[in-house]
């Protein structure tokens, strides 16, 4: 029986969960951006509490390991990796697209056989994060940095019913809704819920990353903002 610690911060959503076998027992979470630094050394100490169990009682750690915020990336890979060497237990990743589009099979029962499913996170501007799964989370396309205009995706939009969803499908609802096969799902956010059929399956598999070496799947480079304060060029 594994008991697996999920840690989800690749965007505004916090999210821990503890399971055991594949089961939920312990969850917390929250939406509030720019709160991931003081929110999951919380979480991972409740939920831990919440099930009476203590960091030695786990098998393994997964993440969610990109693409998306950058910061938000660094600090859930930053505490799995802790945990992982800490502990002396194998570290889990993730792929965060792929979490999504599994929460959406889960909870959305009148998707068709034939349709495809695309996940979105904000990239800023235009541009998201995104790829393409079929009904049985088979990556179509893979993930890719999307400027999105009235011509995108229309080699799966002219074959297939296309489902967009999450925070970066919001900025493209308006151009994309154009095509009669463009169908968009609100209010998807990630959850570590979500991550624990997949890490069970890697678990099993033995489908591990290193402790030392493992990094977050950033898809681009952190760019730093221009400083802004007097004085300072």
């Amino acid at each position: 029986m594994a008991m697996i610690l999920m840690i989800e911060t690749a965007t505004e959503v916090c999210s821990v969960a503890l399971a055991s076998d594949g089961l939920l027992i312990s969850l917390r979470e929250t939406d509030k951006g720019n709160s991931h630094s003081a929110n999951v050394a919380v979480f991972i100490d409740e939920v831990l509490k919440e099930a009476k169990k203590t960091p030695k009682d786990l098998d393994a750690v997964a993440v969610s390991k990109g693409p998306g915020s950058y910061t938000g990336l660094r600090i859930g890979v930053s505490s799995a990796k802790g945990l992982s060497y800490g502990l002396g237990i194998p570290i889990i990743s993730i792929d965060t697209l792929e979490v999504m589009a599994f929460g959406v099979l889960k909870n959305q029962k009148t998707i068709q056989e034939n349709c495809l499913l695309c996940p979105m996170i904000d990239a800023r501007r235009m541009e998201v994060y995104s790829a393409f799964y079929d009904v049985n989370l088979k990556q179509i396309r893979d993930v890719r940095a999307d400027i999105v205009d009235e011509n995108s995706y229309l080699e799966y939009l002219e074959k297939h019913t296309v489902y967009f969803f999450g925070n970066g499908s919001q900025k493209c609802a308006a151009i994309l809704t154009q095509h009669p096969n463009a169908h968009f799902i609100e209010n998807v956010q990630l959850s570590a819920v979500n991550m624990i059929p997949l890490a069970e399956e890697k678990f099993k598999s033995k489908i591990f990353e290193s402790s030392a070496y493992f990094e977050p799947f950033y898809l681009k480079d952190f760019i730093a903002a221009k400083s802004v304060v007097k004085g300072l060029y």
